[in-house]
C-alpha cells in the first residue's frame, strides 16, 4: 500500500440545474462568470462550464434537466480534486484498490485525466491531472492510466488535434485570461 497520499485541491463543482438559462444569467450577470462551453449531452440534457479563472476552464459546470433529490451517475454529480501528476492519479488509483473502492472510471477529457469514483455514501467524487491541451467540453473517453506519460499524451493528441478549438492548455489559458481583463477593463 501507498504511504503517502498525492496532494489534492479542490478545482470544481458540477451541480444539476433545473432552468439552466437562468442559472446561467444569474452567475454570469450577477456573479461575473464567463461561459467557456456549454454543449448537449446524449440524454438530451445540456452541459454549460463557467469560470472567473484562466487558469481553469471551469470551476462549475451546470447540467440540466437532472432530479434534485437523486445521486446522478459519478461523472455528472460530482467533486473534483486536482493532482499535480499522472504519477500522483496512479497512486490515488493503488490507494482506491487497496480500499476496495470499486466502479473507477478512468475518463480521457482530452483537457484533463480523471478517475472517478464514489466514496462509500455514494457521494461522486472525481481525482485528475491536468493534461497539457485544451479541447472544447464536453469531452469523454477512456484511457489506460497503466500505459506510460508520453503514451497517454500522443493518444490524447491524436483523438482531439482535429477539434476546432484544439490548443495547447497555455494557448487557453492566455486568451481567456485575456478574456477576462478585457472584460474588467470594460467594467
Amino acid at each position: 500500500m501507498t504511504t503517502s497520499s498525492p496532494r489534492l485541491s479542490m478545482s470544481h463543482a458540477t451541480l444539476a440545474v433545473k432552468d439552466l438559462d437562468t442559472i446561467l444569467d444569474f452567475y454570469c450577470s450577477t456573479l461575473g462568470f464567463h461561459v467557456t462551453n456549454r454543449g448537449d449531452m446524449p440524454d438530451g440534457s445540456q452541459m454549460a462550464f463557467v469560470s472567473q479563472d484562466p487558469t481553469e476552464h471551469h470551476q462549475i459546470v451546470f447540467i440540466s434537466g437532472l432530479p434534485e433529490s437523486e445521486h446522478q451517475f459519478v461523472m455528472l454529480d460530482h467533486l473534483a480534486f486536482r493532482t499535480g501528476s499522472l504519477d500522483d492519479l496512479r497512486a490515488i488509483g493503488e490507494r482506491l484498490a487497496d480500499a476496495g473502492v470499486e466502479g473507477v472510471i478512468p475518463i480521457n477529457h482530452g483537457n484533463a485525466w480523471s478517475l472517478y469514483f464514489n466514496d462509500p455514501e455514494g457521494n461522486g467524487l472525481e481525482c485528475f491531472v491536468d493534461s497539457p491541451f485544451h479541447v472544447a467540453q464536453p469531452f469523454a473517453d477512456g484511457f489506460d492510466l497503466s500505459a506510460d506519460d508520453a503514451t497517454i499524451a500522443a493518444d490524447t493528441r491524436a483523438k482531439i488535434e482535429d477539434d476546432a478549438e484544439f490548443q495547447s492548455l497555455r494557448e487557453w489559458q492566455a486568451a481567456f485570461r485575456a478574456r477576462l481583463d478585457n472584460t474588467e477593463a470594460g467594467a
